[in-house]
């Protein structure tokens, strides 16, 4: 007969080497964070980090990071473990590749994979992703007609062999890309994370006496089967379809979804989406999965870890469309209706749980990628600058939504001073936007306002990554919409939410961010809560 006490104390043991995992997979996202070049890296934390065992299935992630970067590197993994054979993987290797369907979606994003050995065994894999500032081609935007326009692709590849770093790779990055510098040092960031979690590994493996993962990713994985298993079983079983109309760039997109709740998984069909576009908005399946699974994980158990087995019981399905959509699609935008992702699944599983789900929010970043340079026969300096904003989240069932904050996408808005401090841009105003939040019981977060110049002698082209403009954020449960974005100049000259566009030296670039929508009847939204909104300036002294 076991002795009970024996079978607590070898569980708690577990508990603390799972505890030890995660903070050495922590540590390796915030080396990544310390040594980044790019702003979005080092200063948004647009990255990813993780640990997997020997057959590629994720036993952690840092809590540092994207669900865009984190759930297509559990997908990932797989696709280099399938292109690198084992008998060529040797210690102090470390594989690369910006495939946008077998990376996370679109080149920009670097994922790096390393294999680690104990006493010669390989006993795990780590991984890492991050977003660089330029990969070549047209740059960050829109307006590719197909995957090969926009930048420098890598297949599957080592970045170092045994230790010795492939310098002809280095080479060609220098020569494609617009910041080598930037993007070169990026690459030998995301190489030392990997490393890091390497060596904190062995030296947690040493300490307890470990020679492999396989009991600890036992205990990690069935612990996380079991109580995912009693969510879902608690669900109410059906199907429900939701569509969320979104801005395109030339005419709107439509996007749907059906959500199935079954025994034991949950499913998200694509069907009903639009056709891929000839622009770079399309999305990779492997992206579109990424978000979906994430919408998944936060309504049914937002506090159980993520790893391989909570992600097994989500499956997502779709015919070829422009969420699924398949080489050579340009796909450099994919994240604006990646980002949108949640709210359409949200919105198909609210119906079947009224009162549980938030309203829809501005859901894509309002990402913009800046080429600056000086004015025609003058000097000064040429700079790639990118800045990340966000708009406001839906309103909660119980709470107004959050302002200016990256849901889904979880990153960190960019300081001013460092947006300053990578080129010759100026950043005149960046406060919330009055009024953008959408009225109800609970009020919708607010968007914000940022106004954007060159400095005197320079101007700057810039690519817009907008939606929201057109097809503003929906409230739920009689809850009003947020209020739309809008581009513009200074002088009040329209601009486009999407694409390439110019902005003349002297002119100011003005973006105000999309609210989200408000939760429940306005009339039920108390006194007290419409006094505190106009004291903050939330809303205007004679609004509502």
């Amino acid at each position: 007969m076991s002795d009970p006490g024996k079978n607590n104390i070898a569980e708690i043991r577990m508990q603390v080497m799972w505890n030890r995992l995660i903070s050495v997979v922590e540590e390796q996202a915030l080396t990544l964070l310390r040594t980044a070049f790019s702003t979005s890296v080092r200063e948004s934390g647009d990255l990813s980090a993780g640990v997997f065992d020997p057959r590629g299935q994720m036993l952690a992630q840092a809590v540092t990071g994207t669900p865009g970067h984190v759930n297509t590197m559990a997908e990932a993994v797989l696709h280099f473990m399938n292109e690198i054979p084992r008998d060529t993987m040797f210690e102090g290797d470390t594989y690369v590749t910006n495939d946008p369907w077998q990376g996370t979606g679109h080149l920009h994003d670097i994922t790096m994979v390393s294999p680690s050995f104990l006493n010669g065994e390989l006993v795990a894999f780590f991984a890492c992703t991050a977003h660089v500032v330029d990969v070549g081609g047209r740059g960050f935007g829109a307006d590719g007609k197909s995957v090969y326009e926009e930048g420098i692709q890598i297949p599957i590849m080592k970045f170092a062999e045994k230790g010795k770093v492939n310098l002809d790779l280095v080479r060609i990055l220098r020569a494609n890309v617009r910041e080598p510098n930037q993007v070169v040092g990026d690459f030998y960031s995301l190489a030392a994370c990997n490393e890091v979690g390497h060596r904190r590994l062995v030296d947690m493996m040493k300490e307890i006496g470990l020679t492999s993962l396989d009991g600890l990713g036992d205990f990690i994985f069935s612990r996380t089967r079991d109580a995912m298993l009693d969510r879902i079983k608690a669900l109410p079983k059906g199907s429900w379809w939701n569509e969320l109309v979104t801005d395109g760039y030339d005419e709107p997109v439509k996007l749907a979804a059906t959500v199935s709740v079954r025994d034991d998984y949950v499913e998200v069909d694509f069907s009903g989406t639009d056709p891929m576009s000839r622009w770079g908005i399309n999305c990779p399946i492997i992206y579109s999965k990424a978000y979906a699974c994430y919408a998944l994980k936060c309504m049914v158990a937002p506090d159980i870890p993520n790893n391989a087995a909570s992600l097994a019981f989500f499956t997502v399905s779709s015919p070829v469309n422009i969420l699924n959509a398949v080489r050579p699609a340009p796909v450099a935008l994919r994240h604006i209706f990646g980002h949108m992702v949640p709210d359409l699944v949200l919105g198909a599983i609210s119906q079947a749980l009224p009162g549980k789900i938030l309203a829809e929010g501005a859901g894509a970043l309002w990402n913009i990628h800046i080429s600056a340079r000086p004015v025609a026969g003058g000097s000064g300096r040429r700079a790639e600058v990118l800045m990340f904003n966000s708009g406001g989240m839906g309103a909660r069932p119980e709470f107004d939504g959050l302002s200016a904050t990256a849901f889904p996408s979880g990153v960190h808005t960019m300081p001013i001073e460092a947006t300053e401090h990578t080129g010759p841009i100026v950043i005149w105003r960046k406060e919330l936007r009055p009024n953008s939040g959408g009225d109800g019981e609970f009020r919708g977060g607010l968007g914000q306002i940022i106004e954007i110049a060159a400095t005197d002698g320079h101007e700057f082209d810039f690519s817009a990554m907008f939606d929201r403009v057109n097809h503003p954020a929906r409230g739920r449960n009689g809850g009003k919409p947020g209020v739309a974005g809008v581009v513009r100049l200074d002088d009040g000259t329209p601009m486009r939410p999407k694409g390439w566009q110019h902005v003349p030296a002297g002119r100011r670039l003005i973006l105000e961010l999309p609210g989200g929508g408000g939760y429940g009847d306005p009339a039920k939204r108390g006194a007290v809560a419409r006094a505190n909104d106009r004291s903050k300036g939330y809303i205007s002294e004679n609004d509502r």
